[in-house]
Order: C-alpha cells, then structure tokens, then sequence
C-alpha cells in the first residue's frame, strides 16, 4: 500500500518516528525517541489511559525491579516517576544474596499516570494524539505511515507498536463477556486484521485480575501489618534515599470455606467451562488455578494495597480471577478481615491478541517489515516493567534507524534488558513472559545496585545521559576504586587485629592478611576494619559501601561469572548470514535446519540457544563457518 493513498494526509510532512500506544512500554517508546532529537508522534486510544496501571498497584519486584533500575541507568522515566508517586517501598529478598535483591514500591496509580503525562507533554520533539491507529502505510516495503479509525494518514519514517493488551481484546467475567480494553477503555479494533495482512504473526494470550475493594470495609485488626523500609530506598540512581510518609499494606489469608466456594463454582468459570481459549500467565495464576493445582495448599496469601491516597480502593494481590460476580462476592466474605468488604470492581479476565516475537530481530525490528518495531505486551511478555523496557529498547533503535545509525544491542551479560530480549527473540514464548532473576544465568554480575555503571556510559551515545547523572556516575566509580585500592593495605596479625578477629569468632592469620581479603569473611565489616585502621581507611557512604562489599565477598565467584560470558563472547563474535538456507548445510538435524533457516540468527552464540539447536547442531556450525560454507 502505497502512504497515504485515499488518504487524508495530516501533519505537513509527517514524523520520523510514532508510537502507537501510551502504555508504561509507549510512554517510554515515545519519551526516548523524542529526547533523542526525532519528530516523534504518541497515539492513545485515550488520554486518560496514558502511563496506566489496569492490574497491580506496583512498580518493581523480584527480576522486574532490575528493569526498573536499568532502564533509570539508561536515562528513562519510570524510576523517576515511580520515586515522585509511590506511597510505599520495600527491599525484597534481604534474606538472599545481593544478586536477588530487588525494589518494589506501592504506587497512587492516578498521580502516577498524572506524572508520566507532564513528562509527555514536556518533551518538545513529541506529540501527542488520541485516536486509534487502525493500519500501517508501507513504500518499498518499508512502513511509510500510520492510519487512524479517522481516516487520516500520518506519514513517518518508522512505527513502533506499544499496543499492549488492547488489540481485540475482550472481557469475561463468569458468563459475561464484553468487547473490550481494560479498566472500561475502548478497545483497538482494527489494527490486528492488518497487521496479519502484513505478514506478522500474531497470537492469543489472556491475564487477569483481581476484584478491587472499598478499603473502610476491611476489619484491619484481623490482617497483618505490611510497613514499607524506612530509610526509603529509591528506584532512581539520582535520588539516593526518599522521604515518604508511607502507606501500609496488610496480609490475610484465604481458607478451605474459600477453596470450597471456588471448587464448587468451578463451571461458572470461563476458564474452566472453555469459554477462554487464549494462554494465560503461569506465574502469575488465577485463584481458580492456585486451588485447583495446589489442592494440598489450605489457605493462599493475599495482600491488601492501597490504589492511591486520593482513593479508598484496595487491590487484592492474590485473588486475580473471571468466577461471576455473585461468587467473587461470597469468596471474599469467607477471608479473614474481609468479611464485609465491599467490591468497587469486580476481577476479570482479559484476552487480546499479541504478536509472536521471534519475528522481530535483536533491535525489536519486526524482520518482514523494516521500520516496523515492537515493545511491551504485544510482544508476548507481562507486568509493567517488562513492558516499560521494552518500550524504551524499542523507541531507542526506532531513532536509530531513522539516524541510519548503528543499533542500540544489548547481550544477556550486559543487563536483564538483554535476556529479556534475547529471550523472547531467539527462544520465544508460548505464555505471557515474566521476568524473573533465575532467567539470567550471570545475575551475580548484573545485579540491581551496579546497573548504572554497567549500562550508564553504554546509553551515553544515545544523547539520555544527562551531565547530572554522568557527573554522579563518575563520582561513585571514583569512590569505588578508592576504596578498593586502601584494602589492598596488607596489615600485621598484631594485638588490636588479633583480639578484632577473635572477638568475632574468626581466626588470626599468622602472618597478617590484605585488608581485602579480610574483608571476604563472613563476621568481618568495613566498619570494623575502619575502626582499627581509621587511618588507612575512609568512611563510605552507603552506594560505595554496597558495592565494596559486594566486590569483596563474592570476588571468586564474580570472576568465575566474568570467564563464563568470555567463553560465550566467543560465539556471539562468530557473524551468520541473513536469509541464509539451512536446509542446505548437512550435517544439521531436520529441527535444527527449519528452526535456524526461519528465525535467522545473527551468530553463533544466538543460534546456539535457539530451541532444538542442539550442541552437535552448534559443532555443525563452527565447522562451516571455518571452512567459508556461511
């Protein structure tokens, strides 16, 4: 289709670049093409939904907070914004090794999405339109414009797709159903119909969530108390620790009276009565599902969170589910606490189409239709800050190749941005994809607290770096290397380290020890060194001590994690043509040539964790490549 035929053309000559969708992934999209010098478009089904959160209240998580922090690493918006509006904020798994610590804040859903849209509107090289984006205008093959349910044709030179769970979305609640977006919105209803005219796959997945409830119903003297961390850690590298007066979550349980009512109605459940045909989220499962798979389990927890300070309404993590609404009612009137609580809206499944995501190539470039880009849900994963990530991967290579420049890749050893891509890429996904930390086989290095300086200096050619958090990034690599080479101080076992070192049940080394390798032991602190060797040693703040601590204690480890992403350095330096025919190379098995020939891996470390790609397979291909048959 040629741009804009039988077209109204808007807009003068058009934009570089438009994002369509203003989801936490399009916010991001647009946000990052715009600050880097692109005429940038933002096209919403309604104003009102930009920066959204139709399910949880939260922003973070196990695995997702490392998002969180990269992306701020990377000079995106949601860390900031999330600082400015949450209403709670706790460190997770503090029981565990640094590598799975991770943020989560409880958000006031209406400030953030209040926030996010002043961002939006600030940025100058952006425009934003609420309309429905209902097809895509190709030249040459390449995208060439986007066209509204208006009729209106807005030329561009690339197009990201940030549609997230709106393309032909649908709402079930028990018998119920209705054509749909979530929360009420209107759906998108034309777009999906063209973009399988255009040749990109396109798939079936569903979520859900939760009914939400009038929080002064609650009996809070039956639950347990949830505080947030106090000092106030931050989402954003700029921040250091906030002051927040924070809000309180509270933790109930279901029980077997609730499972009952559950079982018993288990036909009234369009999940199960097959009323639903779409994927749903193994990680983040229906109570219907929960009971049914985990019938051992009594009782389920179920936190109560606040949606905001302006509003009494109450998120009930835990009990996503589509059961009617006269059941959802008498279940929530079983659970201690709730017994008279009020439902202000009721749970409900959602299903929309999405796309498969191994048609897209490494920028998020779907590989049929250049220009075309993709980020967020519809590229098949879940969960806010799944989507924010790649929105931001997506609307940065979208300005990339409008500047005809090189693309921004990032590897799995690089950041969880990089497995998340990778993996959805290369190894695709028959469920919505949650980002979880045991998905990332170097998470030792790539740890949340190191994310700005891994990933600061690798965004600064993106031109989102800005001299505030470069200047702030050089001070703590400063202060890091400082502290680290004092430790390198060898000390005497002499009678103040003797009596340290025995008082805190740890062994005197005869001939007295660097104070780095002190350091590595278990009852050993940095304090304590400094107290002896206050002249030596200087006191840290918090950011230095974290890392100093972290690089002394797990230095073997962190170096054996380092020679393991050299080893696969090695293949992902190993270049494959595109558009190559696999069926001609023998030696591969039939899987391995149908899998590589259709998904086009760009070297051999790519290739190596396509699924069906065995190591033999891998041995088939490095013998090629040596000999010039690739």
């Amino acid at each position: 289709m040629e741009v804009c035929i039988n077209r109204t053309p808007l807009m003068g000559e058009g934009f570089d670049v438009i994002v369509i969708g203003a989801g936490h992934g399009g916010c991001e999209a647009a946000l990052a093409s715009a600050r880097m010098g692109e005429k940038t478009a933002l096209l919403t089904l309604n104003l009102d939904s930009i920066g959204m959160m139709p399910c949880n209240p939260s922003i973070g998580g196990t695995g997702k907070g490392h998002l969180v922090r990269e992306l701020d690493a990377m000079g995106g918006e949601m860390g900031l914004a999330a600082d400015d509006t949450l209403i709670q904020m706790r460190m997770l798994n503090t029981g565990k090794g640094p590598a799975v610590h991770s943020l989560r804040a409880q958000m006031d859903k209406r400030r953030y999405h209040e926030r996010m849209k002043r961002a939006l509107e600030a940025e100058q090289n952006l425009t934003i339109i609420q309309s429905e984006a209902v097809d895509l205008a190709t030249k040459e093959g390449r995208i060439s414009g986007v066209v509204t349910a208006e009729g209106f044709c807005y030329p561009c030179r690339a197009a990201v797709l940030c549609t997230g769970v709106y393309l032909q979305s649908r709402i079930l609640i028990g018998e119920f159903s209705r054509d749909s977006g979530p929360n009420g919105m209107l759906r998108s209803e034309g777009l999906s119909a063209n973009l399988l005219r255009l040749g990109v796959p396109l798939r079936r997945f569903k979520t859900g969530t939760p009914p939400r409830i009038k929080g002064s119903t609650m009996d809070l003297a039956k639950m347990a108390i949830q505080l947030g961390d106090d000092p106030t850690p931050a989402f954003s590298f700029l921040h250091g620790f906030l002051q927040v007066d924070q809000a309180p979550c509270y933790l109930t349980y279901t029980n077997t009276d609730t499972h009952d009512i559950i079982l018993n109605n288990l036909h009234r459940s369009p999940l199960y009565a097959g009323r639903i045909h779409a994927t749903g989220t193994r990680y983040c499962p229906s109570i219907e599902d929960k009971v049914v798979k985990f019938r051992d389990k009594d009782r389920h927890q179920l936190f109560m969170e606040p949606e905001g300070l302006s509003t009494k309404e109450v998120y009930v993590q835990g009990l996503s589910t589509s059961l009617p609404a006269d059941v959802q009612e008498q279940m929530l009137h079983t659970i201690q606490g709730l017994e008279r609580a009020q439902i202000m809206r009721y749970g409900y499944a959602i299903e929309y189409d999405c796309l498969d995501p191994q048609c897209l190539d490494l920028r998020f470039m779907v590989k049929a239709l250049p220009g075309l880009f993709s980020g967020g849900q519809i590229n098949g994963s879940s969960g806010y800050e799944e989507a924010a990530a790649q929105g931001f991967y997506a609307g940065v290579n979208a300005a990339l190749y409008v500047q005809e420049e090189a693309p921004f890749i990032l590897g799995r050893d690089e950041g969880y941005l990089g497995v998340l891509v990778d993996d959805l890429v290369t190894k695709g996904t028959p469920e919505p994809y949650r980002m979880m930390t045991s998905r990332c086989e170097y998470r030792l290095l790539l740890r949340q607290d190191n994310a700005d300086l891994r990933l600061t200096e690798k965004a600064r050619r993106l031109g989102l770096i800005s001299k505030e958090r470069l200047e702030k990034l050089h001070r703590k690599q400063e202060k890091v290397a400082t502290a680290r080479e004092k430790l390198q101080k060898h000390v005497p076992a002499d009678e103040k380290l003797a009596a340290y070192l025995t008082e805190i049940g740890e062994t005197v080394p005869r001939d007295g020890a660097r104070l780095f390798e002190l350091l590595k032991r278990p009852a050993v602190t940095y304090t304590g060194l400094l107290h002896l060797y206050a002249g030596d040693l200087e006191p840290l703040d918090p950011e230095t001590a974290e890392q100093i601590d972290v690089l002394t204690r797990y230095d073997g480890y962190l170096e054996k994690e380092r020679r393991e992403v050299e080893r696969m350095h090695s293949l992902e330096d190993l270049p494959l043509p595109q558009g190559f025919d696999y069926g001609s190379l023998t030696g591969l098995r039939l899987e391995a040539r149908q899998k590589l020939t259709a998904l086009q891996p760009q070297n051999v470390g790519q290739a190596s964790r396509i699924s069906g790609v065995s190591p033999a397979d891998v041995s088939v291909l490095l013998v090629a490549q040596k000999r010039g048959m690739l």
